[in-house]
């Protein structure tokens, strides 16, 4: 425990202090500043946002930026540091410092005292360019199947160039010449320097999230290399990859090409051909339309010419010039058939009233009832059997006498003594041992 003025015992550590027992700021900083002057110097790389040499001093402060989140560090190097470098330090270099941290505890600011500062060199960001080039490309971020097709006329277009820049009057001039229609939501940022990664994405961000804006332009004139390095920002070039609205690259001329023309969804070689890329020419679809709408009428005109000479033609055929030829042939066919069914049938009908006739002789002739007219008589047992032998016949039994015009029931008697019955064609035959009697 040490002792605080007034003969108060604070804890050593800072997991030993409590509400009750707390440390004085005085305290932790002078712990800190132990803490931090224990650490080694370090070399460390960033971009130089901000670069002060107060007159009559020999020392300069830098803000040293990463260069691809905002994070910053303050860093203050002797005047001897920057004339040691080959070239003169300005804002927005890309240099790696070898400083020592140390910490004010007056007014508990973090600084790095920097003994050599060296420029990155084109070379070595080139060569980084590179390497993060074939990590995209090993994720598939840069394939072609990945990239999506821009919208045919878009009704809101995105876009982010620099302030007040020939780019932005290059794209929005060419693009409402072709199409005065279209709009533009425009977002002005820095498009070089420290703060250009930052601004670009942000904006970026902004227009995806807008559901009107249909495509997003980014859009900057030429520069040099330095000058383009932030849109081959790995942290921008992810943005682009992750944005659902489809993005078009206009960075600097045709020879330029950072990484964002090769992960957006098309590259513009320049801000005006980005115009031309994302809105139609009026005058070119209203001379399409006109074109189409004349073929159109060329082909609508050809097929009827073709349908009313096919037309013509089955309209000169006989049957459609009279086309009651065929039912007239048709019609005499029917009446002749219809007369020889007539003459056929009334043939039959006459051939066969003969054979009736006929037949009728025949049954007449053949009739049983032509026999009774003559005076002879059917005896029937009282079942309908036909007599035939008087032996048959039982004393008492009924009989049926079946005659020309009529019937009569009799009765077989025993007749041993009976008289011989009168001759006549109407006399019944002799019983040999019965009689019969009208009953």
């Amino acid at each position: 425990m040490s002792a605080a003025p007034g003969g108060r015992q604070l804890p050593e550590r800072a997991l030993d202090t409590t509400p009750e027992q707390p440390w004085p700021v005085r305290l932790l900083s002078a712990k800190i500043s132990d803490y931090v002057d224990r650490m080694p110097p370090v070399w460390v790389e960033g971009q130089v946002v901000q670069l002060t040499k107060r007159p009559g001093t020999t020392t300069a402060y830098l803000t040293l930026r990463d260069a691809d989140v905002d994070f910053s560090l303050q860093v203050s190097a002797h005047w001897r540091v920057l004339a040691a470098m080959d070239v003169g330090l300005t804002e927005g270099a890309r240099v790696v410092v070898h400083a020592k941290p140390s910490y004010w505890v007056k007014r508990g600011t973090l600084t790095l005292q920097a003994d050599a500062i060296r420029p990155v060199g084109v070379g070595e960001l080139l060569a980084r360019i590179e390497h993060l080039k074939r990590v995209l490309a090993a994720e598939g971020l840069l394939a072609a199947d990945r990239k999506r097709p821009l919208p045919f006329l878009p009704e809101v277009v995105g876009l982010v160039c620099g302030r007040a820049s020939a780019a932005e009057r290059d794209v929005v001039e060419n693009a409402r010449r072709r199409w005065p229609a279209v709009r533009f939501a425009v977002r002005q940022v820095a498009v070089q320097g420290p703060n250009a990664v930052t601004q670009v994405t942000a904006a970026l961000q902004e227009l995806d999230r807008n559901p009107d804006v249909d495509v997003i332009i980014i859009a900057r004139g030429g520069g040099a290399l330095e000058d383009l390095l932030p849109f081959s920002n790995e942290t921008l070039v992810r943005a682009v990859v992750a944005a659902r609205t489809p993005v078009v690259s206009a960075i600097g001329h045709e020879v330029d090409t950072p990484l964002l023309d090769l992960v957006a969804d098309v590259r513009a070689s320049t801000p005006t051909d980005a115009a031309k890329l994302v809105v139609p020419d009026v005058a070119e679809q209203l001379a399409g339309i006109e074109a189409a709408r004349a073929r159109l009428r060329h082909a609508v005109g050809a097929r009827v010419r073709h349908e009313q000479a096919v037309l013509d033609a089955l309209r000169s055929r006989p049957v459609l010039a009279e086309p009651t030829v065929v039912v007239d042939a048709m019609q005499h066919q029917v009446e002749a058939a219809r007369d020889r069914a007539r003459r056929t049938l009334a043939h039959r009908l006459d051939r066969a009233g003969d054979e009736v006739r006929h037949l009728a002789t025949q049954v007449r002739a053949l009739s049983p009832a032509a026999t009774l007219e003559r005076g002879y008589a059917v005896v029937q047992h009282q079942q309908g059997r036909v007599l035939l032998d008087p032996d048959l016949v039982e004393t008492g039994e009924r009989l049926r006498i079946r005659l020309a015009h009529g019937v009569l029931h009799a009765r077989a008697e025993a007749d041993d003594a009976a008289a011989p019955a009168e001759p006549g064609p109407a006399a019944a035959p002799k019983p040999a041992r019965s009689r019969a009697r009208r009953t």
